[in-house]
């Protein structure tokens, strides 16, 4: 990775979180080495990104991505990160850590699976709102990812994203994909349709000198996605199973992801495994386009 950067080859920033927590052992060591081969195959370099001993690694050797898959390592959003820092500490980024480590590490183009976004309100509590949503507004990178998680108030979510400033379009498509879906019902204003649009989006984000990330929604691969009315009728039962069961704050979104992968036989979970991918390759893919400009 530091030789690419050295003569200007492309990098793309992957997250660790997906390592640590998205998915139990040893399917989460496979899909993370998974996704730097597809990086590689794409034309570009991979910078896994996670908190060793409490020091930045941008680009982890394959001892350091094992100990990460091994479990025991904190989720780190950008508010955790110099806690981690202070106490020696290990940690695995999230989307918003993720995006502000790479940027100060001049990586332009960040791939992951999908944002954080705005939780639905119960009763009357505060809204939810994930760290990722304003640290895209104020992180001026190139992120991929299949949207938002289906769980999530979407409506909220793209409304947060256009009050921050963020530049969104979708990649092949004119709907806001939902993660597990490719048809959340929600219309974008933009699109591209090649890995040099979405590039020509970046360079003239930075030209105009906005601070916000450009977000190229690109939907699951067509083969795993589910539809949306399967998918809706799952997320009411997980939802209703989570509120009866009094699951809420931190813990609920890995609980409803679980429930889902239940629910659905694994499909949830395949389709998650793929999207990741997919989102790798296209992440290399506009690296190269925007490194050869």
């Amino acid at each position: 990775m530091a030789e690419a950067k050295a003569c200007g080859a492309p990098v793309v920033a992957l997250e660790s979180t997906i390592i640590a927590h998205g998915f139990p052992w040893p399917d989460n060591l496979e899909l993370a080495r998974e996704m730097e081969d597809a990086v590689r195959a794409a034309g570009a370099a991979p910078a896994t990104i996670a908190i060793l001993d409490g020091e930045v690694r941008i680009g982890l050797a394959p001892a350091e991505m094992e100990r990460l898959a091994g479990g025991g390592v904190a989720k780190c959003a950008l508010g955790d990160v110099a806690a981690a820092i202070a106490a020696a500490r290990d940690g695995a980024t999230t989307v918003s850590a993720t995006a502000h480590l790479a940027r100060r590490a001049g990586i332009d183009v960040f791939a992951t699976g999908g944002i954080g976004g705005v939780h639905p309100r119960t009763g009357d509590d505060a809204p939810d709102i994930s760290a990722d949503l304003p640290a895209l507004g104020r992180t001026c990178v190139l992120i991929v990812a299949s949207g938002a998680k289906s769980i999530l108030d979407l409506p909220a979510t793209l409304e947060v994203l256009e009050t921050e400033g963020v530049a969104l379009a979708g990649y092949g498509t004119d709907i806001f994909p939902a993660f597990h879906t490719a048809d959340s019902g929600l219309a974008l204003r933009h699109r591209v349709d090649s890995p040099a649009e979405a590039a020509a989006l970046l360079r003239a984000q930075r030209r105009v000198e906005a601070p916000s990330a450009v977000l190229i929604a690109n939907p699951p691969p067509a083969e795993f996605a589910i539809a949306r009315e399967r998918l809706d009728g799952w997320i009411a039962r997980a939802g209703a199973e989570a509120a009866a069961a009094g699951v809420s704050g931190a813990g609920l979104t890995p609980w409803l992801l679980r429930r889902l992968d239940t629910l659905s036989e694994g499909e949830t979970t395949r389709i998650n495994r793929a999207l990741a991918i997919a989102n790798a390759r296209l992440g290399a893919e506009i690296a190269a386009a925007f490194a050869a400009a």
